[in-house]
C-alpha cells in the first residue's frame, strides 16, 4: 500500500536558492564578506589588555613580589554575602 500526500507537489524548495552561473563566465562573482563591528572591535582590545594584565600578576607571583592588600579582600567578601 502507498500513500501519499494529498495537494503536495514534488518540488524541490532549494532548487530555489541555487546561485545562477553567468553563461559567458565561469568565475562566480560572489563572495564571502566578513564584517567585524565595533564593539566587538573594542572587546578584543579589551581582552588584549586583559591578558597583559594577567601576565604581569603571574610574573609577580612567580617572583614573590605580588603582595594580597587583605583589607581590600576583606571588603569584598562582605560586599558579596551583604547583598
Amino acid at each position: 500500500m502507498k500513500i501519499t500526500p494529498i495537494h503536495v507537489n514534488s518540488v524541490n524548495p532549494y532548487n530555489k536558492q541555487q546561485r545562477k552561473m553567468n553563461a559567458t563566465s565561469s568565475i562566480s562573482t560572489f563572495a564571502d564578506k566578513i564584517e567585524i563591528s565595533t564593539t566587538a572591535k573594542e572587546m578584543s582590545t579589551i581582552s588584549t589588555d586583559r591578558a597583559q594584565k594577567i601576565q604581569k600578576l603571574k610574573e609577580e607571583i612567580q617572583s614573590g613580589e605580588y603582595q594580597v592588600n587583605a583589607r581590600k579582600v576583606a571588603e569584598d567578601m562582605l560586599k558579596y554575602y551583604r547583598y
